[in-house]
């Protein structure tokens, strides 16, 4: 069901194993599939994809993803705002497409997702990122909405950000025949 990277935590891995399971079984789905995506971990399309809609979401996902090795490459060390220009551009641009596929339901699946993307050193990122995003014109106005109220205030203004890094990393898991 899932990897783990570094002996960490016990009670990180558990939090995250029980933030993972309070999700939708949607968005579950497309953060298994996002991480498959970003990590090469097996083939997107032969997992993931149930039709050619899927199919398509996926080869864009994968054109667009492309765009995480800038995003990490350019992650400003401090809050300088010289080095925001060429970051947050594609990080909100990448959040964009992922909100825009309408499976994560708001601030803290994204947040889990992106944590795995791009590491614990994102976090004092993604309040803008998500915010940016979410405000796309690409989105539904009524999307739009959903998504900027599942921001809470305690997210959108915390005074720090763990360093430690994701644990959970879920995965797809085969069925067994019986």
């Amino acid at each position: 069901m899932a990897s783990l990277t570094k002996q960490g935590d016990g009670k990180s891995t558990l939090h995250e194993l029980k933030e993972f399971s309070s999700f939708s079984p949607a968005s579950q789905r497309y953060i298994r599939r996002s991480l498959d995506v970003a990590f090469g971990r097996r083939d997107p399309v032969l997992y993931w994809a149930r039709d050619g809609l899927e199919t398509a979401s996926i080869k864009a996902q994968t054109r667009v993803y492309q765009t995480l090795d800038i995003v990490r490459q350019t992650m400003p060390a401090d809050g300088g705002y010289v080095a925001l220009h060429p970051f947050m551009g594609p990080l909100i641009a990448v959040a964009g497409f992922d909100l825009g596929q309408d499976r994560l339901e708001g601030f803290s699946e994204f947040r889990f997702l992106y944590e795995r993307l791009l590491g614990a050193s994102v976090r004092p990122w993604l309040p803008t990122a998500f915010c940016g995003a979410a405000a796309l014109p690409t989105l539904h106005p009524l999307r739009r909405r959903f998504l900027l109220q599942s921001i809470s205030e305690a997210a959108a203004t915390a005074p720090g950000w763990s360093a430690i890094e994701p644990s959970f990393f879920p995965e797809w898991v085969e069925k067994e025949e019986a």
